[in-house]
């Protein structure tokens, strides 16, 4: 399995995680009504800051924001949106996370294998009825915190060793229901790696992140995403970015270089 763009201290990547900044409800106000509004689709070259390690830091000057779910309150993404700024919400949906307010509302038959991240286990994505519930609660707290979009991470757990006998088909039918409940709420949601399953899956969503295409000669594989019009947020950690822009560019990726801690520092196409 490849990084997913957390910051766990299993790297010697401290994580900075408060419960108390952005977990609270009463913070959250009323929902938006998610009929009043279109899903925003946002297109291919786009520019956009990925930070994870805590709050966020509104100082990159770009249209797109990808930020922790439970780490950022309603303020925090208010204040982008006067800004001008579109607002992700990072959810973990394939692996449970001890560190989580919500960890107690997993059963333990769901929980898998370790994953290699500190405090986190692979969850059986086959135990649909166990997690839809809990996801659903999940993604009410990224529209009732007034984001524009879901990034949910671990998709493709199915290729990787979880304790659990996942197929393809399994894995098809959790990340269509993860789109659905991201829509239901009015919610754009993005397809994170998973390159394999790219053709069945880009019709169900609306933009995709990927992680080192360029380090591992996959970025082609995304093109699906925009040929339909979808932006393609994609980072490298390892590479340059003198080494992978021009083809990002020719592809129409939003490109950059981010360090591994995921924090506010950026070196984009």
């Amino acid at each position: 399995m490849r990084r997913r763009g957390r910051v766990c201290a299993a790297l010697l990547v401290v994580l900075s995680f408060s419960v108390a900044a952005g977990c609270s409800r009463a913070d959250h106000g009323p929902a938006p009504d998610p009929s009043a509004t279109a899903v925003w689709r946002p297109e291919p070259g786009l520019a956009w800051q990925w930070q994870l390690d805590g709050r966020v830091d509104p100082s990159a000057d770009v249209p797109v924001y990808d930020i922790d779910a439970f780490e950022n309150d309603r303020a925090d993404v208010a204040r982008l949106h006067r800004a001008g700024r579109k607002v992700i919400c990072y959810v973990n949906v394939g692996a449970w996370e001890d560190y989580r307010p919500d960890a107690d509302a997993f059963p333990r038959a769901v929980l898998g294998e370790p994953n290699g991240w500190h405090g986190e286990r692979w969850l059986d994505i086959r135990e649909i009825s166990v997690l839809r519930p809990i996801m659903e609660r999940r993604f009410d707290m990224c529209r009732d915190k007034g984001f524009d979009a879901v990034e949910p991470d671990l998709v493709e757990g199915y290729g990787n060793e979880t304790g659990f006998p996942l197929t393809a088909r399994d894995q098809l039918a959790y990340n269509r229901m993860i789109a659905s409940i991201a829509r239901e709420r009015g919610l754009a949601v993005g397809l994170k790696n998973d390159l394999a399953q790219i053709p069945q899956l880009v019709d169900d969503f609306d933009f995709a992140v990927n992680e080192q295409c360029a380090e591992y000669g996959e970025c082609a594989r995304l093109t699906p995403f925009v040929e339909a019009g979808k932006a393609v947020f994609h980072v490298e950690y390892s590479e340059p970015a003198r080494a992978f822009c021009p083809e990002s560019r020719r592809l129409g990726l939003s490109s950059m270089r981010k360090r591994p801690e995921l924090g506010v520092w950026r070196d984009p196409c």
